[in-house]
């Protein structure tokens, strides 16, 4: 590859990347149906997305079946009484004609009392079957009660809707440094906010330096490099996602900065721990086409080459 066409990539390569937004800075996107590169906490949202709604699922069904065999109940308890209220009065109704029967012939008949019998034994079987509806209708009263009623349940659908929006605001968010190593940071002016950062940051404290450089980011001071640092600091916590956002918009505010060689393959390897091969490589190839005499570009060359 020549001077000129490095020279080239150089200029063009850059623009190229940040236009391939979303495909190229895309991973931990919750909303895509194959969603890639999560942090851990993205994760867990949406493992409890999928778990909230197979419980969706089931619990409906489960409403569904119970309140089918409840309307069951009550039209077999329905029958039953129109049953037994028929059977009272073919009961009385024999008897009277018993009585008749009897003082007219001198005596009981005897087909009467057969009957009698009969109307006695189907009526024990009804109240049978009666107690044992009852006993069905005390087990359904229990299963009521283990299951979490509809209005129970999308109370709980709620709250956890709510705690996800709330973690993923926090996520997003930009936290308040409340303390530094050993000063408040609002006694310090931005340059020695900075510095002090930077001294965290080389003690490897990376949650206390990440906090001073979003301090500087809120307060628009070298955003450029403050995104960059924050991102690095995410990158050694391997939070791989976050690191890719805040490098990539580090790369937006300045592309032609001097830690760009950096940038640019920790990009490529938070893109490939993330699951985003193709991206990955696109990243390892502009490393080294447009710093080819670079530390960087050797690592790129052995990424490329070791790449499924």
């Amino acid at each position: 590859m020549n001077s000129k066409t490095v020279a080239l990539l150089a200029i063009i390569l850059p623009s190229y990347l940040l236009s391939a937004e979303p495909s190229a800075f895309g991973a931990g996107d919750l909303n895509n149906p194959n969603p890639y590169g999560l942090s851990s906490s993205e994760a867990t949202l949406l493992e409890t997305k999928k778990n909230l709604q197979k419980v969706v699922v089931k619990s409906n069904n489960q409403a569904n079946e119970v309140d089918s065999l409840r309307e069951r109940i009550d039209g077999l308890q329905t029958v039953i009484e129109s049953i037994n209220a028929t059977s009272r009065e073919n009961k009385l109704k024999l008897k009277a004609l018993e009585e008749k029967q009897s003082s007219e012939n001198g005596g009981k008949s005897e087909y009467g009392k057969r009957v009698m019998e009969s109307m006695d034994v189907s009526t024990k079987e009804l109240e049978k079957v009666n107690l044992k509806i009852v006993e069905i209708s005390k087990l359904i009263d229990e299963i009521n009660k283990s299951y979490v009623r509809k209005d129970e349940f999308n109370a709980l659908v709620n709250d956890v809707n709510k705690f996800k929006d709330l973690l993923s605001k926090e996520l997003k968010a930009t936290p308040k440094s409340k303390q530094t190593e050993v000063q408040d940071v609002k006694s310090l002016s931005n340059a020695e906010l900075d510095k002090k950062a930077k001294e965290l940051y080389d003690k490897k404290l990376y949650k206390e330096s990440s906090e001073l450089y979003k301090e500087l980011i809120e307060k628009n001071y070298k955003p450029a490099y403050s995104h960059y640092m924050v991102g690095e600091t995410e990158y050694y916590k391997n939070n791989h996602v976050e690191a890719i956002a805040y490098f990539k918009k580090s790369a937006t505010l300045e592309s032609k900065a001097t830690y760009m060689p950096t940038l640019l393959l920790h990009t490529a390897i938070s893109m490939e721990s993330s699951g985003d091969k193709k991206n990955a490589r696109t990243f390892y190839d502009a490393v080294v086409s447009q710093y080819p005499q670079s530390s960087q570009a050797e690592i790129a060359k052995k990424k490329l080459s070791s790449i499924k």
